[in-house]
């Protein structure tokens, strides 16, 4: 979104990065700001269009805005619903307490329903993506745990981000949630392994407060689709392993 980061950040581009904003101011900001421009952002499949916002303290910051309109249809993800599983990935990781999918909120905007998430300002240094993320660290390792249990068919190399305080976030979040095994990934480095002890107790505490976890994600999932995501947190908790592969990993088209 290189134009409209310029022009946020014309006037202090040597500037520290601003202080990140707390979860529940960048919440409000994202769910009640006026939408101040937008633009296209010209790759993939569906119409994704990076926006800035503006409260009535003029506070200015830039978003990703995915409106249900600009949805292709697929013959495996029912048409409409990419939006809501972008919120319902948000709302899984925070019940995880994990923190990987930035703040998302579902509101109206200039091309009608859609996600509205807080963009992530990229970290500058020159890091070799594929060594980076082929890591085995607990950062990493949460992001490989959480499309586990969100059934993401597409977690490509773009989709995984530092930002400029080195912070691990995961984005495009629209192909999750499939009743059917769907998990396509660049992360496979921890196949076959121990999943880290405090991450299953995560997944536990996820197990203990299904009823709350499954009223808020209630309006965004269908039902088989919720039981789905908890029958991959049950299998995870009772194998304590990631699964191990019975063939080819299985990549991402276009996986950068």
């Amino acid at each position: 979104m290189p134009d409209l980061f310029l022009q946020l950040h014309e006037d202090d581009a040597a500037a520290e990065p601003a202080p990140p904003l707390a979860e529940a101011d960048a919440l409000a900001l994202l769910r009640d700001a006026d939408f101040t421009a937008a633009q296209l952002i010209p790759w993939g499949s569906n119409y994704t269009f990076g926006v800035a916002l503006e409260n009535a303290d003029g506070r200015a910051q830039l978003a990703i805005y995915k409106p249900r309109a600009g949805e292709a249809p697929l013959y495996d993800f029912p048409d409409g619903t990419l939006y809501k599983r972008e919120l319902a990935s948000y709302l899984l990781s925070r019940h995880l307490g994990w923190e990987i999918v930035p703040p998302t909120v579902v509101r109206d905007g200039p091309n009608g329903v859609g996600s509205v998430q807080l963009y992530v300002e990229p970290a500058a240094d020159e890091v070799d993506p594929q060594r980076f993320w082929g890591r085995c660290e607990p950062e990493i390792e949460k992001m490989v745990l959480f499309d586990h249990v969100a059934n993401n068919a597409d977690r490509k190399i773009g989709h995984c981000l530092r930002d400029v305080r080195g912070k691990v976030w995961g984005i495009d979040h629209g192909l999750t949630f499939h009743r059917q095994p769907k998990l396509r990934t660049v992360l496979w480095q921890y196949v076959g392994q121990p999943v880290s002890p405090e991450l299953l107790d995560d997944l536990r505490r996820l197990q203990d407060t299904r009823p709350a976890v499954e009223d808020e994600l209630g309006p965004l999932l269908e039902r088989g689709e919720i039981g789905a995501l908890f029958g991959r947190v049950d299998s995870l908790v009772r194998n304590g392993t990631y699964p191990v592969l019975s063939g080819r990993r299985n990549v991402p088209y276009g996986w950068w």
